[in-house]
């Protein structure tokens, strides 16, 4: 004669899946976060409250978010696709348009005509940097060359000598890290920070 088998009851199932279910939420959901963010704000304190920039005790922008700038004073970042506004930190994200796409080309071209418009004299071809938005759309880094093609404008618009400027743009640039990762790039909003203390703006 077989023997009839015997199930587990509902109960026996889920009552260990409910214990396993609730303990793991409180290591992943509650301790784990806590303990990393906690380390991080010890070890790395400036980096972990998202590397603030201030003046006194103001706050001005962030290391890793750009800002617009269009003043001709002032060292122009790269264009940002983000909505509804320019280097929207809720909102990263590129364009998304296609090397073939005319609104790419539309844009690319009034990028290019404002540029030159701040700077007709300037002969030097407009570094891809300056006219074409990162995949985040927050990029707050432009090349050296991009600094030094505005260089000659900013000089003007601040009554100061080229070399100043020049000198400005080498201490606010960033070698790349232990000399072969990455490339050299300059933070904006440092530079025209630094700008602005060697000739405030009138």
């Amino acid at each position: 004669m077989k023997q009839a088998l015997s199930l587990p009851r509902q109960g026996g199932i889920l009552r260990p899946a409910l214990v396993v279910f609730a303990a793991l939420s409180l290591v992943t959901g509650l301790a784990y976060p806590f303990l990393t963010t906690g380390i991080a704000a010890a070890v790395f304190p400036h980096e972990a409250s998202g590397s603030l920039i201030r003046q006194g005790d103001k706050v001005v922008g962030s290391e890793w978010i750009g800002q617009s700038f269009s003043a001709p004073q002032y060292f122009w970042g790269r264009p940002s696709a983000t909505s509804p506004m320019p280097y929207n930190g809720a909102n990263s994200g590129g364009s998304n348009l296609g090397p073939r796409n005319p609104a790419l080309a539309e844009a690319i071209q009034a990028r290019i005509a404002a540029l030159k418009a701040a700077d007709p004299d300037n002969p030097t071809p407009v570094p891809v940097d300056l006219i074409t938005a990162s995949g985040s759309g927050l990029d707050p880094h432009i090349s050296p060359a991009a600094a030094a093609y505005q260089a000659a404008r900013v000089a003007r618009a601040r009554n100061l000598p080229r070399d100043q400027v020049d000198a400005l743009i080498q201490a606010n640039t960033t070698k790349p890290w232990l000399g072969v990762l990455g490339d050299p790039v300059v933070n904006v909003l440092k530079l025209n920070l630094a700008l602005d203390k060697l000739a405030p703006v009138k």
